[in-house]
């Protein structure tokens, strides 16, 4: 399979199909439109914010006893793709039913895509639809550089500000963090 890397061509052998990507899914890679794509343009801020939201939905979790597994940048499949969300939430049934694979055969029930400056916006809005296409319940779209929480629901966009507080709306129901707080 052929990869573009920056105007380079890479060739990773032995991934020539989503089938073949969800057995061996390659690091910092997803499969787009049958192509390998690399996940560029993470920043400091892109892992501190990843880093940060994880720790605050696993912590709830915990304190909770809800059970379940927070991931960062592992890869699911969705109807059409092979993905690598930044954060994921996955719930103690699902857990039971596809813990040990390579890569989970769905959309996490609970998303978020921490937008980087080389994101395009209608890119990420599309993803977000592709994941709530493929199981996922909700999708939490960051943007650190404006500020701004947007929560994705099958049925609703809400929007949260610096100054706001963010809330799951289906999953992890009762999990807020301040969006200074998760921004900072």
């Amino acid at each position: 399979m052929l990869v573009s890397k920056h105007d380079e061509i890479v060739s990773i052998p032995g991934i020539h199909s989503l089938e073949d990507f969800m057995a061996n899914p390659p690091d910092g890679m997803e499969w787009v439109d049958g192509q390998l794509v690399e996940k560029t343009g993470m920043t400091l801020k892109h892992s501190e914010i990843e880093l940060n939201l994880g720790f605050y939905w696993r912590t709830y979790i915990n304190s909770n006893q809800l059970g379940g597994k927070v991931y960062t940048e592992v890869p699911c499949r969705t109807y059409k793709q092979g993905r690598r969300p930044d954060v994921a939430y996955l719930t103690p049934d699902l857990v039971a039913q596809f813990g040990n694979v390579p890569t989970l055969p769905q959309s996490f029930p609970l998303i978020a895509e921490i937008v980087s400056p080389t994101d395009l916006a209608e890119e990420l809005f599309l993803k977000a639809q592709e994941y709530l296409q493929s199981g996922c319940e909700e999708v939490w779209l960051v943007f650190p550089q404006s500020q701004l929480v947007l929560v994705v629901t099958d049925n609703q966009v809400l929007g949260f500000k610096a100054g706001d507080v963010v809330r799951t709306q289906k999953v992890l129901l009762g999990f807020s963090v301040a969006v200074d707080e998760l921004l900072a």
